[in-house]
């Protein structure tokens, strides 16, 4: 494979997308940044599969040809304003976040899977015959290729969802029906992780988690939006408050609310939330894939 190269694994990719994610990093610089990623002058290289599967990540035209994929399958969507929808999901593998409770840390933490071609993931997404789309990762808007994917998409007349934790709004956006955005509050960040053992993706991921210019554009484009916000405490919710006063373009409709957790909320988890979303016009939102499948990959 042209270019590839043994390295740490990286989690992530290095481009000029990903460079929405951390401004401070150099330009035209060859090296190693902190976080793994490697970097030559205006090419980006390297993305490592645990599998030792090695892809490459070439110049973004070149990259709009084809995705790292972790996962495709066929399910029910099971949150958001379109619960319950038969849907086909498409997972991007590598991140720019690193959540303590992912719940999908084969796309994260420990991305894997392989490169797939546009074609192919169209023609996928054609045969599923279910009308809507689901891309997510990860961390989709890491990459250049879901623009040329979201428009063969909707030519197709397939709506689409994209879920991101709004860190990243890059120009041009993708086509989107319905942006689900998830910013990552205070209690995602990673501190004391075993799998950070430096806590260098905790600092990383602090100094990461909320772009307010990112949300706003993202909330400013076309089509629908939702806010997904997980909940495990009262604090959250000040820092939700002070995120959204910062935030044009929502209605408290827009707003929903998820107790944190892998599996099925406790009957006062639920109680807690469902009162906040009561007193402020806020929905709930249940994990009906976790009530359906359970904790389970691929659904």
């Amino acid at each position: 494979m042209q270019g590839a190269t043994d390295s740490a694994a990286l989690g992530g990719v290095c481009d000029r997308w990903a460079s929405h994610a951390d401004s401070s990093q150099s330009r035209g610089v060859c090296g190693t940044r902190p976080d793994g990623f490697t970097e030559r002058p205006h090419r980006l290289v390297l993305f490592r599969l645990p599998s030792s599967r090695l892809t490459i990540l070439d110049e973004p035209d070149l990259a709009r040809d084809s995705l790292p994929v972790s996962e495709t399958f066929v399910s029910i969507q099971g949150e958001g304003k379109l619960a319950g929808v038969p849907s086909w999901f498409l997972r991007t593998s590598g991140c720019n976040l690193r959540c303590t409770w992912c719940d999908t840390p084969y796309a994260s933490w420990s991305p894997e899977g392989t490169r797939r071609t546009l074609t192919d993931l169209i023609a996928e997404a054609k045969g599923a015959k279910v009308g809507h789309a689901v891309l997510t990762g990860g961390e989709p808007m890491l990459f250049a290729a879901l623009v040329p994917l979201t428009h063969a998409l909707r030519d197709a007349g397939i709506h689409i969802t994209i879920e991101t934790a709004g860190t990243l709004a890059p120009t041009p956006l993708p086509h989107c029906d319905l942006w689900s955005i998830s910013p990552k509050l205070a209690h995602s960040t990673p501190r004391n992780d075993p799998r950070d053992a430096t806590g260098a993706w905790a600092a990383r991921h602090e100094q990461r988690r909320l772009n307010v210019p990112a949300l706003q554009s993202l909330l400013n484009a076309p089509g629908d939006h939702q806010l997904k916000f997980v909940v495990s405490n009262e604090r959250d919710l000040a820092e939700i408050d002070d995120l959204l006063s910062k935030l044009t373009s929502w209605a408290p409709s827009d707003i929903l609310l998820m107790p944190e957790g892998i599996t099925t909320p406790t009957p006062a988890q639920r109680a807690a939330v469902a009162d906040v979303c009561l007193s402020r016009g806020f929905r709930y939102c249940a994990r009906l894939h976790i009530e359906l499948f359970g904790n389970t990959r691929g659904t």
